[in-house]
């Protein structure tokens, strides 16, 4: 190992260290970068947010407006002291004072925080610190900024406040860490005609001068700075309906607030299930849902006023898809949930962001299965954990519970693994402990950290205590405190007529072989396929656990149901029986046999006819989540074929299995079909198409000409896959319309069906194209532009020349991007390649070594590309050898 490597390797770790030995939550004891001696108890925030003067900044060009401040906070003093630090970023403070006698600058990080000398040392007890201050809004979907969008009256602005994870700063001179809970009590000028929106109601309000009103809110509850929001711009009259005893309203810019009325009946189920299962009311008199044309996250849960980037909060009945609908209805309860975890209880610190977003991941989905049971939200619910598991079983996982040492770091924790393992995992628990059980030490969670913070050592003891002591807190933390997926090995053999299943433990990694060995503590569920005795669960450890189930017939399926956060690998006689039944399997346990097997293909463990052969009883499948997962596959093993001489051959292999269900489909929607059916049309249609199927293509051709005549022959669930054929194989001509089609959208569902749809063009010339549009073009949301320039990389079949011309222009990009995005767009760009060389560049580009958080970015993509590399050449000729002796089946 080189000197070079080490270096780069010990960064990497340092990165993904696991946190530290948790405790229960304790103020003094939490980590942060803010000094605990002085904490804020209220902040009085005066805004002025009309401008006296707009300027052109000068990273990007764009518009920057002005604005002015001033924050009187009372905070308290634990122990006497000359000094307190604050943070603030962007934020010209021109006057603070303490007690009424003006304090001293001693140091200032302008990129993080300020630290004051007061006029004398500042006794233990209350004080006030009063700070004047000026600030600039931006185009960036950061802290405070507008957008600038287009309605059918002419163009409009909306002032947007995003401060998760650490932006509030950047609107007010705060403790910026979530354990510094406060009241908030909040004005703002703006200009006569916006509609003004906060966490609480409006207090009252009155003019400010020609053209300008002043707004005065009702203070709010204890809570962490990151959740205060503000919203102010033309908005219609918003939806309004008494949910629970709430009053909920939804906002939408202009002409488009009759699509919230999805929305508002979603939060009429949601809203009181929350209430019944958390054992406490939502304790603010009003829930506001905000729709914002540009938003750098799918929604952000402020407390009393989420916020949405408008695809996932409007619903058109005429144009919008049912996995529109779907995607609506999970982000609506995932951000309600928030509203209980997170804001209520809230993580002390950002190691512990999952308990925000694992839990709020797992809640919208038992909530949507709940109401909506025909969409099978639970049994798709394997998509999201096969994503973590992707991530987890590479040397470059990293722990849910994750050392952040820095708060600027935060952003990228936002992943795969805190919101899809995060979620995995509780699911997993609630199983162990039983869903009554877990509820019950849900309540007693929620009653006793109200308006608090926690670690997850206090979640794991209600949930332990609520069990009857089971060893919750083992289990999980052998779960969160350090990276990877266990792999559990299972051995079958009949004595007396009776099975005895043997299950060993062993970690399960990808292209990782010096992996630490690493030994959890797994309930693993077991049953047999077919028999009526009910599965068992048994935790299995450092040794080999035997149990015995009652006859040898049926075949031994272990993570029966598919609940279990783990891998499982058969012995050979084991898989034989399994996919000799495969057809009786459950669905959940047929898509969890091929994705385990197709994970051990990838790991080496075993040969890719073992799970080719499990696509040759695919025959008449119907469920949706098990063809998902059997294309993801597939494309991966289409994207190495790139260049090589068995790719048609693949590709014919697999259209076969891919027509029948288009075939059994049809091209157009029924009116009795269920909610999966047309989400799996689009899939085939989708996948045919870039397969090269002829008649896929042509049909597509033929149908996107009509549409562009006259709109209403494309129905509204074929414009994505049509227009995605379309953009795959677009010219000239037809990489024009669909750009057109996008620049004119009013709405981002519309708009982000036509970008998405040329950006996967793979001529060179239209790549050019489509980066410039990602670097020029602003009716592209900012807050959209590393997702789009990822769908050009991942769906143009031109990696390596999307790379190659955005590499140079990364900084005009990254203009126009927010911090955390900026980290993410190179290494999102290069990892849909398989070249070494583009590996080299991303590891010692100047961005991916700009911060920690952007070294494990990077680190994360040149994993994934020198796998490619390395898996192309022992992956593909068993693959081909395989095609030819199957050619004819």
């Amino acid at each position: 190992m080189s000197r070079l490597w080490i270096l780069v390797s010990l960064l990497a770790l340092l990165i993904a260290m696991p946190a530290r030995a948790e405790a229960p939550f304790k103020y003094e004891s939490t980590f942060g970068n803010l000094p605990k001696n002085v904490r804020p108890v209220a902040y009085q925030i005066d805004l002025d947010l009309v401008p006296d003067s707009a300027r052109l900044s000068s990273a990007d060009g764009a518009q920057t407006l002005d604005f002015k401040g001033r924050v009187d906070i009372a905070v308290e003093v634990l122990e006497a002291t000359e000094t307190f630090t604050f943070n603030a970023v962007d934020l010209d403070l021109e006057s603070v004072s303490v007690d009424g006698a003006n304090a001293t600058l001693v140091a200032q990080d302008k990129e993080k925080m300020a630290t004051y000398r007061a006029a004398q040392k500042l006794a233990p007890g209350r004080h006030n610190i009063v700070i004047g201050y000026t600030g600039k809004i931006t185009p960036k979907p950061e802290g405070l900024y507008y957008v600038n969008y287009g309605t059918p009256q002419g163009p409009r602005r909306i002032l947007v406040t995003q401060f998760e994870a650490v932006d509030a700063r950047r609107m007010l001179p705060s403790w910026d860490e979530p354990v510094f809970k406060a009241t908030f009590a909040l004005s703002a000028v703006m200009p006569e005609g916006f509609v003004p929106i906060s966490n609480m109601p409006i207090a009252h309000e009155g003019p400010a001068g020609a053209g300008k009103k002043k707004i005065v809110f009702k203070p709010s509850p204890k809570m962490s700075t990151y959740l205060l929001v503000l919203v102010a711009g033309q908005f219609d009259l918003p939806l309004r309906q008494t949910i629970a005893g709430v009053d909920v309203g939804v906002f939408a810019p202009e002409g488009r607030v009759q699509q919230g009325r999805f929305a508002l009946d979603v939060m009429a189920k949601v809203l009181p299930y929350f209430n019944d299962y958390f054992g406490v009311k939502y304790p603010l008199p009003k829930l506001d849902l905000i729709a914002i044309p540009d938003f750098a996250a799918g929604a952000m849960e402020n407390w009393g006023g989420i916020t949405y980037v408008d695809n996932r909060l409007l619903f058109d009945p005429a144009a919008s898809s049912q996995r529109t609908r779907e995607d609506i209805f999970e982000v609506v309860a995932h951000e309600t949930a928030h509203q209980w975890s997170g804001n209520l209880v809230t993580m002390a610190w950002w190691d512990n962001l999952w308990l925000n977003e694992g839990f709020a991941t797992w809640m919208q989905k038992k909530v949507t299965d709940q109401i909506n049971p025909t969409w099978k939200t639970w049994l798709r619910a394997h998509e999201s954990k096969e994503r973590a598991m992707a991530k987890d079983a590479r040397s470059t996982a990293r722990p849910i519970q994750r050392q952040i040492l820095d708060d600027r770091d935060a952003g990228s924790a936002f992943d795969n693994i805190t919101y899809d393992k995060g979620g995995a995992l509780i699911r997993m628990i609630e199983a162990y402990v039983g869903e009554v059980q877990f509820r019950n030490g849900m309540r007693a969670y929620m009653k006793a950290h109200a308006y608090s913070s926690t670690t997850t050592a206090d979640l794991w003891a209600a949930l332990g205590k609520a069990s009857g002591n089971k060893p919750v807190a083992a289990v999980a933390t052998s779960f969160t405190e350090y990276p990877g997926i266990p792999l559990i090995g299972v051995t079958t053999s009949c004595v007396k007529g009776n099975a005895v299943v043997t299950l060993r433990q062993d970690r399960f990694v990808i292209n990782s072989p010096y992996a630490e060995k690493r030994i959890w503590q797994v309930p693993v569920t077991v049953g047999q396929v077919g028999n009526a005795a009910p599965a068992q669960t048994v935790l299995v450890h450092d040794k080999p656990v035997s149990i015995n189930l009652a006859g040898c017939a049926a075949p031994v399926k272990a993570n029966f149901g598919n609940v279990g956060y783990y891998r499982v690998q058969y012995d050979t006689a084991g898989l034989k029986a399994l996919s000799d039944k495969f057809g009786q399997l459950a669905a959940a346990d047929r898509v969890n046999l091929l994705s385990d097997s197709w994970a051990l293909v990838l790991a080496e463990r075993a040969e890719p006819a073992t799970y080719l052969d499990l696509t040759k009883l695919l025959a008449g499948e119907p469920e949706l989540v098990v063809w998902k997962n059997v294309i993801e596959a597939l494309r991966a093993i289409d994207n190495l074929q790139r260049g090589a001489a068995g790719r048609d051959a693949f590709r014919a292999y697999a259209r076969g299995l891919l027509q029948p269900v288009l075939n059994r489909l049809g091209w157009d929607p029924k009116a009795d079909e269920g909610p999966e059916a047309p989400q799996l049309r689009t899939l085939a249609i989708m996948t045919l198409g870039r397969l090269g199927d002829t008649g896929v293509i042509a049909e597509a051709k033929r149908r996107f000409a009509f549409f562009l005549k006259d709109p209403a022959t494309l129905h509204k669930e074929l414009r994505e896959p049509v227009a995605t054929v379309v953009g795959y194989h677009a010219d000239r001509t037809a990489y024009e319309e669909l750009r057109r089609r996008a620049s004119q959208a009013l709405g981002l569902e519309e708009k982000l069906l036509f970008y998405y749809a040329l950006a996967g063009a793979g001529d060179p010339a239209l790549i050019d194209e489509t980066v410039k549009i990602a670097r020029d073009d602003e009716k592209l949301p900012k807050g959209r532009v590393i997702m789009f320039l990822s769908k050009a990389a991942t769906e143009s079949d031109n990696p390596d020349r999307v790379w190659e011309v955005v590499f140079p222009q990364a900084q005009d990009i990254m203009n126009r991007l927010t911090s955390g995005h900026k980290e993410r767009l190179l290494p999102l760009v290069a990892t849909a390649s398989a070249t070494p060389s583009i590996a080299f560049q991303l590891k010692w580009a100047k961005p991916s070594r700009s911060r920690p958080s952007a070294r494990y970015e990077a680190d994360k993509a040149v994993e994934d590309i020198e796998f490619k590399a390395d898996i192309r050449e022992r992956l593909l000729p068993k693959v081909d050898v395989w095609i030819k002796s199957n050619s004819g089946s």
